[in-house]
């Protein structure tokens, strides 16, 4: 993304924080961190986790109104305690990654153990596939 250019940091560090929401009333959501080189498996790996029956990526509206964060600013270290997280292991291998820190203008350098160390996160394998496939 525009950050990774401007800063000279590479995009294999970049973690995403997307918000995903089940179709059906109520509707309940989930923070899924993944590395910005990949792709968020929602139709299966996200649905299995949820337990809901259909997915969709959160509106940049519902996104707002859900976590009082813009999309491209989202943190996990301020959602509301109701959300949980998860985690792509992948991430975990890095050494450091760079994370939403709650506004568009800045991110957080960190190492992805903070991740694992979240009350509401669990870490998942195969949570994103390679975005080439």
């Amino acid at each position: 993304g525009p950050y990774c250019e401007r800063y000279g940091v590479p995009l294999a560090h970049a973690a995403n924080t997307i918000i995903v929401a089940s179709k059906k009333e109520p509707r309940q959501y989930a923070a899924c961190v993944v590395k910005a080189t990949t792709r968020l498996d929602v139709n299966h790996a996200v649905r299995r986790l949820m337990g809901a029956s259909k997915l969709s990526f959160a509106s940049a509206e519902e996104t707002r109104a859900v976590t009082g964060m813009l999309i491209g600013g989202v943190t996990v270290f301020a959602l509301p305690p109701g959300i949980p997280v998860y985690v792509d292991d992948k991430l975990m291998a890095m050494e450091w990654i760079i994370l939403g820190s709650g506004s568009r203008s800045s991110k957080i350098r960190t190492s992805p153990d903070v991740l694992a160390r979240l009350p509401n996160a669990q870490i998942v394998s195969g949570l994103a596939t390679d975005a080439g496939g």
